[in-house]
């Protein structure tokens, strides 16, 4: 784990790390001490977030912040550390997310991030990031899994997914865990706020393959336009540029399935995967 930043300043996981230590030490704590306090997380684990090894759960946060009455800044560290996990591409649209008023997203060949499980998002950083070690994939899928509380807002906004179906054909993860996946979909596409389509193969070629298109349109006015491919991406500044993008999911949104329609054809590729899983 990276102990400084490119300023050569402490990184966000550091100084989280350092604060809890002072914060125990000044009550004169042990590691040991302070783990029954706060619900009984292991001494070593606590050990770990002090080094700067591992980041806490937001429930350990929510813990040392009640524990030791610091009004959330502990937290506030947190959601900082959570930022350096994100690619800088990306950084500025996932801000945006809790304050958008629709959320409109396309993917070739992945689950949309908002809409993955947590054993798909697990899978998919071990197969993506091979270098990276397990606590490592664990703090990437905590933050990802962390994002989709907007959904639980009463100012949630809408999210409109479009999928290629190879999406749903390559299994990133096991049988099972492909199984759990379509389930979630399925459990999604009927809320209110929440549409899913898929773009078929029998449509053939269409404008978005090989990447990814997030729109995003502010409460507060204007729109945010996210372009990704592998292992880059990059915002969209211009108005052109924007329009550019915007006819590009239009057309990919046209030759896409009813609402109706994908959740059907979701449903025969989950009975394929529950198939397999039974064999």
């Amino acid at each position: 784990m990276e102990l400084m930043s490119e300023s050569g300043q402490p990184t966000p996981r550091v100084r989280l790390g350092r604060r809890v230590r002072r914060l125990r030490e000044r009550r004169s704590l042990s590691l040991r001490q302070l783990s029954e306090q706060v619900g009984g997380y292991s001494h070593s684990y606590l050990g770990r977030v002090e080094l700067g090894d591992q980041l806490p759960s937001e429930a350990l946060v929510n813990s040392l912040d009640e524990f030791f009455d610091t009004d959330g800044v502990l937290a506030e560290l947190l959601e900082m550390a959570h930022d350096t996990l994100i690619p800088d591409y990306s950084r500025i649209s996932v801000s945006k997310e809790a304050s958008a008023e629709r959320i409109q997203v396309f993917t070739s060949s992945v689950v949309p991030g908002l809409l993955q499980t947590e054993e798909y998002t697990r899978e998919l950083f071990r197969r993506s990031l091979p270098g990276e070690s397990e606590d490592q994939r664990n703090e990437r899928v905590m933050v990802r899994m962390h994002r989709k509380r907007i959904f639980e807002s009463e100012e949630a906004p809408y999210y409109w997914a479009i999928m290629d179906e190879a999406v749903l054909s390559r299994p990133v993860a096991s049988a099972a865990s492909m199984a759990g996946q379509l389930r979630h979909l399925l459990e999604v596409a009927v809320r209110p706020r929440i549409t899913v389509q898929v773009l078929p193969f029998t449509k053939g070629a269409h404008p978005l393959m090989g990447g990814s298109l997030t729109f995003m349109t502010l409460k507060q006015g204007g729109t945010v336009v996210l372009v990704e491919s592998f292992a880059s991406g990059s915002g969209v500044d211009s108005t052109k540029r924007t329009v550019e993008m915007t006819e590009r999911f239009d057309l990919a949104r046209s030759l896409a399935l009813t609402g109706d329609e994908s959740i059907d054809l979701i449903r025969r590729y989950l009975k394929e995967y529950e198939d397999e899983c039974n064999f």
